[in-house]
């Protein structure tokens, strides 16, 4: 058992057991006291049913350390985000006026070329990472790698601002742009969820794209580590930092309806509060009910990909069968664990029923799919299919990626020497792929991370759309077998 308690109805009204963390409460003195008492109840920042007791030092140690995160992290909020505005300013600058010797020359001559954050040529740090904005023009509709390889590059696209994803989506991929919305986080208190949707006529599909965690967002990353869950009754175990993201009702949970302004509920106007899940499940109701036919499909990377198949775990909660019959697919990529194995056979039966596939792609050494741990003390642990690429982009149908848990000592000089490679690789590929893979040098910086931090620079996106593109089609042709099993 993880905790010694007494089981009681959830103040949240929607669960049978929880631990909720609250650091904006939280005490320096508070924090330590947890690490010498085992009486949950008594620390301010936790909430929990009435009696609980943590027995173990180890899981007390895990609340200490994700506390302590999300403090540093409330207090780097607005330094981060500045370094990140000035990082991808300077990007930008460098970009607008093509290079260095250009933009001095430009200074001289007092016509430099300011880039505009809100403008559709304004590209965040993961898309000067990977600039690709084009579809696969090889990849058709009738391929069956083609939701694969639209879902990464919808899932990349979503870390860019508003206007960029219109442009996008409109002249580039000549689609029918939806909307950009900003949703709110009850228990942040904050605009810091983000995702986006468009209108696919061939065939015909509505796309649900949810942001990952940016580099300098400290509200994103917040989430990522707060590792508070809900334990649902007939379902599992799930984070709470990720359903808080989703748009987790103070008080009251996941109840099947709240009230709020349906027009324009999901534009994140002023006043106004929309939630992530409420808000796209009302868009998508709309638009599928004018097109018969029509289906959706959900993605993300990272932290996204974590509210996608959380956004279909709500509307199994919810046993929204008409929605559930109009979901296609779940395609996530480099996406954390989300809940225990409870969860994981009750959405596994879900999904199933209503013959949603789901495909959770993990490239090579990618350290986030392999967080929060899969062990007995936390208990996260994965579901649905595992398509895990190598580095050299040769793909397998796994039930659990390799090394499912990331810190372990015998996989670091084996994680070194594969970073090392995947830096020469970023010199070599476009020699063997073409031109349109061609790694830039900030790509190539960020991979030196990964010859000291092992795992971080094989997050990005750019791998995952090289797997798609790359891979092997014969993968594919068994994730349709599996599909008619």
């Amino acid at each position: 058992m993880l905790y010694v308690c007494k089981i009681m109805a959830c103040s949240e009204n929607f669960c049978s057991n929880y631990l909720v963390l609250s650091p904006k409460n939280a005490s320096l003195v508070d924090i330590f006291r947890l690490l010498f008492s085992s009486n949950l109840e008594n620390r301010r920042f936790v909430d929990c049913p009435k009696d609980t007791e943590e027995t173990e030092f180890r899981r007390r140690q895990i609340i200490f350390i994700s506390v302590i995160a999300q403090k540093v992290l409330l207090f780097m909020a607005k330094p981060m985000s500045w370094v990140g505005s000035v990082f991808e300013r300077w990007l930008n600058l460098l970009s607008s006026n093509r290079n260095l010797a250009v933009l001095l020359l430009n200074l001289v001559r007092g016509n430099v070329v300011v880039p505009d954050e809100t403008s559709a040529t304004f590209t965040s740090t993961i898309g000067n990472l990977d600039k690709r904005v084009e579809l696969d023009s090889s990849i058709t509709h009738e391929n069956n790698r083609y939701y694969a390889a639209l879902s990464i590059m919808a899932a990349k696209l979503a870390y860019e601002n508003e206007a960029f994803i219109q442009s996008i989506i409109t002249h580039h991929w000549k689609m029918k742009f939806i909307g950009f919305y900003n949703f709110w986080n009850d228990y942040q208190e904050s605009f810091s969820t983000q995702g986006f949707m468009f209108h696919v006529e061939q065939p015909e599909l509505i796309v649900v794209s949810f942001r990952g965690t940016r580099p300098f967002d400290a509200d994103a990353w917040r989430s990522d580590v707060d590792i508070s869950w809900y334990e649902i009754p007939e379902v599992g175990r799930v984070h709470g930092g990720f359903m808080k993201a989703l748009g987790l009702q103070k008080g009251s949970g996941w109840p099947k309806d709240i009230i709020q302004p349906a027009a324009t509920a999901a534009e994140g106007k002023q006043n106004q509060h929309p939630f992530a899940y409420y808000a796209i499940r009302g868009k998508l109701r709309d638009m599928l009910r004018d097109r018969e036919g029509a289906k959706f499909i959900l993605t993300g990377h990272s932290l996204g990909g974590a509210l996608a198949i959380l956004f279909a775990v709500v509307l199994a909660l919810h046993q929204d069968e008409w929605m559930l019959k109009r979901l296609d697919g779940v395609y996530t990529f480099g996406q954390p664990r989300v809940g225990d194995e409870k969860l994981g056979k009750f959405m596994e039966s879900q999904l199933r029923s209503y013959g949603v596939r789901y495909l959770r792609f993990v490239y090579c050494n990618d350290m986030v799919p392999r967080l929060p741990y899969d062990d007995s003390t936390l208990m996260f642990k994965h579901f649905g299919t595992c398509v895990y690429y190598n580095s050299c982009y040769q793909g397998k149908i796994l039930q659990e990626e390799p090394n499912k848990n990331y810190f372990s000592v015998l996989m670091v000089m084996p994680k070194i020497l594969n970073a090392f490679w995947e830096l020469i690789r970023s010199f070599t590929i476009r020699f063997k792929s073409g031109a349109d893979y061609k790694e830039g040098s900030l790509l190539r910086l960020f991979r030196m991370m990964g010859l000291i931090v092992p795992g971080v620079s094989a997050h990005t996106p750019q791998d995952y759309v090289n797997a798609t593109r790359l891979g092997s089609s014969r993968l594919y042709d068994q994730l349709q077998g599996l599909k008619l099993e």
